[in-house]
């Protein structure tokens, strides 16, 4: 069966699909709290909030992760299964993103340096480079324009293409250790990555026309159930929801990245167009949401690695990071995004309590 993979987030269209302008980042480079004199400092997630998410997670079918931090107006953090590591799939792409702007801001890449991409680079699944690349034989791409590719449409081997230029996942991983991001693994990268959990060993051809699910589907049920448990007993990829909003909240506030490349990771960030009915889909008008998005493959009836993470600022200014991980689910994809809505809109129904 063709299904699709950590960088493919083509979901269906439900109603009421909110587009959120750009988040604002203050010209200072110290962090401003927004103002928020009507509501106390609360250093505990309301009771309210708390039950509903516990709720509506307990009817879920599967394995989810769940976690809510508020950055502004008093810290807190609540949620389900917070420590646990699930599969990031394309959630990954955001901490390649940070690992090459990080090198940006040490002088060592340029976000005008030219990249080369030729057929022996493409990866799998979605990558809306590849018709690019297999019309010219190679192509050249800005690490600016490679970065865009990866976070707004997810592309995989423009994802890859950011990977090879900072070094490799060894880079990615000596990036999380540095900052100190805690429970965040990186993989191998695209194609080892998909080709493992699938129970396949990479070819190159795979990375042309439907040659990676022709060979999926020729492999035995059971050898690919085998292969995708034991990705989901122990992703390579894996990250806890509680660790990923903590870096999330860390990059809001400036403490990974120079002002310039915060901004820029931001507001790329918040031109995500992978999911616009998951989370995104729940925050109320008059808010500003930012993203990134994740969705591994399917062996039905059992789908995996469905996930967004992303802030949800308020009209106050006050944030929210969010992260729900969908480990394993047999969940339609409308009972998916409706869940994802339910947290985010639920979350600001409570901002005020």
């Amino acid at each position: 069966m063709a299904s699709l993979s950590g960088c493919v987030a083509v979901d269906r269209a439900l109603p009421k699909a909110n587009t959120a302008p750009s988040p604002h980042r203050p010209h200072s480079a110290a962090p401003v709290v927004p103002a928020a004199p009507t509501r106390p400092l609360n250093r505990h997630a309301p009771t309210g909030l708390e039950n509903l998410l516990q709720e509506q997670w307990q009817l879920f079918p599967g394995r989810t992760g769940v976690a809510v931090m508020r950055l502004d107006g008093g810290e807190w953090i609540t949620g389900q299964r917070m420590t646990e590591l699930f599969p990031q799939q394309s959630v990954s792409k955001t901490w390649v993103a940070l690992t090459i702007l990080d090198l940006v801001d040490q002088g060592k890449v340029s976000l005008d340096q030219k990249v080369r991409i030729t057929r022996d680079d493409l990866a799998v699944f979605h990558q809306p480079i590849r018709d690019r690349v297999i019309a010219n034989g190679e192509i050249e791409v800005t690490v600016l324009a490679l970065l865009e590719q990866a976070i707004i449409a997810s592309d995989n081997t423009a994802n890859d293409s950011l990977l090879r230029t900072v070094g490799g996942p060894q880079a990615v991983q000596s990036f999380l250790a540095r900052k100190n991001l805690g429970a965040i693994r990186f993989g191998p990268g695209e194609r080892l990555l998909q080709s493992g959990i699938a129970g396949l060993d990479w070819r190159q051809d795979y990375a042309l026309g439907s040659s990676f699910y022709a060979a999926r589907d020729a492999l035995p049920f059971a050898k690919r159930k085998a292969a995708l448990d034991r990705y989901l007993a122990n992703p390579i990829d894996g990250a806890s929801p509680e660790a990923i909003v903590r870096a999330l909240a860390r990059l809001a506030r400036g403490e990974l990245l120079s002002p310039a490349s915060t901004k820029l990771i931001l507001g790329i960030m918040s031109r995500t167009s992978s999911g616009p009915n998951r989370m995104k889909a729940g925050v109320p008008t008059g808010w500003r949401f930012l993203h990134k998005t994740g969705t591994g493959q399917i062996l039905p009836p059992v789908s995996t690695g469905y996930n967004d993470i992303g802030i949800m600022t308020a009209p106050d200014g006050t944030r929210y990071a969010m992260a729900i991980m969908m480990g394993s689910t047999t969940a339609s994809i409308p009972q998916r995004m409706s869940f994802m809505q339910f947290v985010s809109r639920t979350v600001a129904t409570y901002h005020d309590q």
